[in-house]
């Protein structure tokens, strides 16, 4: 919708047309269909373009489901010249399986990396790179709802020279949603915000002032150690929601061991702290 005109390139004969027709039902008049190797249009082409989208396919009749970019069809990274020789701005959409720090190695010339979450389930991530392009690359990320979008960005080697304050739990607990959590801006998240998070590795944030965060937000009621037998028969046959951050227990196991149903009202987030010691919060959710 954002461009005069777009060249649509499918390899697959059937995927065209179906394509074909359903843009022609919505109405879209602005695209043209080439049924073959988009590459291989590319390298025949004499136009040149404001931007390349590319979604290559993930799957690899040898390996199955992949997770590096050149085991991928089209391979991005051998085709950056041709790409770049056509267009100064490519945009490319990868599995959300995809690492960050893997994709880095093998492409070039990122400017952003998009994390696509929709109702706090990523869903994708799309590459910008730009001919030229030095500077730090920016994370930006995004949790579609219809409660109302949450969006965080940041730059990724301010990331890696942050370091958020540490605290003990306070008034209110805050939970990064998954978008937040695939960029890996554990330290950002919180300057930004200005919360302190309850361990270096729990990634979870706290403060005594609510305030707007890009995930969930919780009342802490109660704060309990697991290493006493206090939560032995606390919530035996009650129901609660159990999350863990960076605890060494596996949801099931705790759910049988202390014999709590799922779901309700209640929230036990097992995590650990700054003095790291493993503890429960006993949490309500804030909408």
């Amino acid at each position: 919708k954002q461009f005069e005109s777009v060249i649509h390139c499918e390899i697959n004969e059937e995927l065209s047309q179906i394509t074909a027709h359903n843009f022609e039902q919505l109405g879209v008049n602005n695209c043209r269909f080439f049924v073959g190797d988009g590459i291989e249009f590319l390298k025949q082409s004499e136009e040149k373009f404001d931007c390349i989208y590319v979604d290559p396919s993930r799957r690899s009749e040898v390996k199955g489901k992949v997770f590096l970019m050149s085991d991928c069809l089209p391979n991005i990274p051998n085709n950056f010249d041709l790409l770049f020789s056509k267009a100064n701005k490519i945009i490319m959409k990868t599995s959300p399986l995809i690492d960050f720090s893997q994709g880095l190695k093998e492409l070039k010339l990122v400017k952003e990396i998009h994390v696509v979450a929709l109702k706090n389930e990523v869903k994708e991530l799309l590459w910008v790179f730009e001919k030229g392009h030095q500077d730090d690359v920016l994370i930006k990320t995004i949790n579609l709802d219809e409660k109302g979008h949450q969006s965080f960005d940041f730059e990724l080697e301010i990331e890696s020279k942050s370091d958020c304050e540490l605290s003990l739990p306070k008034q209110y607990l805050y939970e990064p949603n998954s978008a937040v959590m695939k960029s890996g801006g554990f330290n950002q998240v919180g300057i930004q915000s200005g919360v302190m998070k309850l361990h270096k590795h729990s990634h979870l944030y706290t403060s005594n002032e609510l305030i707007d965060f890009p995930g969930r937000r919780f009342d802490i009621n109660e704060m309990v150690s697991t290493s006493g037998k206090e939560l032995k028969y606390r919530f035996k046959g009650k129901k609660a929601n159990v999350t863990i951050r960076n605890y060494p227990q596996k949801v099931e196991v705790i759910r049988k061991s202390l014999k709590i149903k799922d779901g309700g009202e209640v929230y036990l987030f097992f995590t650990t702290i700054k003095n790291n010691e493993k503890v429960c919060l006993v949490c309500e959710k804030i909408n």
